[in-house]
This record gives C-alpha cells, sequence and structure tokens, in this order.
C-alpha cells in the first residue's frame, strides 16, 4: 500500500491478508517521501490493524531516503507502545553487502529503543541479473526471511 495514501493505509488494516507492507519506494513520489515516512512510522502504532503482519517497504540503498526510511521507521515503533514493525522489505538488493548494511542499522535501533534484537526481519527483492548471480549469499546473509523475485529493472 502507498505510504503516501492514509486512505490506503486504513483500508490495508482490515484487509484478510497474512501481511501488509506499506510501501515508501515506488508508490511515494520523491517530493512526497518524508511525509510518507511519517504517515508509515505512526501507522504501525494505530489501532485497528486486522492481526497481519506489517512490513514497510523503504526505498533502496542507491537513493538519498533508504537511511532515513529505517531510522524514521523504527524509531517510531521503539517509541509507542503496542507499535509492530514485523520486517523490512529492501528492494534492488544485488549484494550481500545491501542486506548486511541494513542488518547492523537495525541491530543498532533495536538496541537503542529497546527492541528485541533480530526481531524485525528482511524480505529481500532481486531485481536485476547481479542479484540473482549472487542469491546464494544475499540468502544467507542475517535476517533474510524472504526473497522476493523482480520486477526486472
Amino acid at each position: 500500500m502507498p505510504g503516501s495514501s492514509q486512505k490506503m493505509i486504513d483500508k490495508a488494516k482490515g484487509l484478510p491478508a497474512d501481511e501488509v507492507f506499506l510501501d515508501l519506494e515506488d508508490a511515494v513520489a520523491p517530493a512526497a517521501k518524508s511525509s510518507a515516512r511519517a504517515r508509515v512510522a505512526a501507522a504501525l502504532g494505530e489501532p485497528g490493524w486486522a492481526g497481519q503482519l506489517r512490513g514497510v517497504r523503504v526505498n533502496d540503498w542507491t537513493t538519498p531516503w533508504t537511511h532515513a526510511d529505517v531510522i524514521e521507521v523504527v524509531s517510531a515503533v521503539g517509541a509507542t507502545p503496542g507499535a509492530q514493525l514485523d520486517v523490512i522489505v529492501l528492494p534492488k538488493v544485488s549484494d550481500a553487502s545491501h542486506v548486511h548494511a541494513l542488518d547492523l542499522l537495525l541491530t543498532q535501533l533495536e538496541t537503542v529503543h529497546g527492541l528485541p534484537v533480530g526481531g524485525i526481519g528482511i524480505d529481500v527483492q532481486i531485481e536485476d541479473a547481479q542479484g540473482l548471480t549472487n542469491i546464494n549469499a544475499i540468502a544467507a546473509a542475517p535476517r533474510v526471511q524472504a526473497l522476493v523475485l523482480g520486477p526486472p529493472t
């Protein structure tokens, strides 16, 4: 669901799905990234969720937004009683170092905010041939719970 749309976030809460991920990447225009990030961070602590796993797709490491996406969302979860974040979806992963970097940042944030270290998983989106070439190392990286293939870039 696009993180820039409160209407879509509210709709996602009642969906009969196992997992819902709120999108900060392709579904959000560059000018709306900051406000979408704040909206998603707040939504993870709002009432009304139907028990789904909650995920956030952040921007990929080649953008200027990834670092702030992760810090703001995880910090909000740590500061909000009842907030839930089960997984970060990391797009455009072509090398295991992308996952290792996210794991390190998550570990630091979980420690600072009193969250269980390792409690937030990583779903990896592999979208190019280099990612497929490195798939074994990517899959073996810390916290990886799922590999998502595509779409091609």
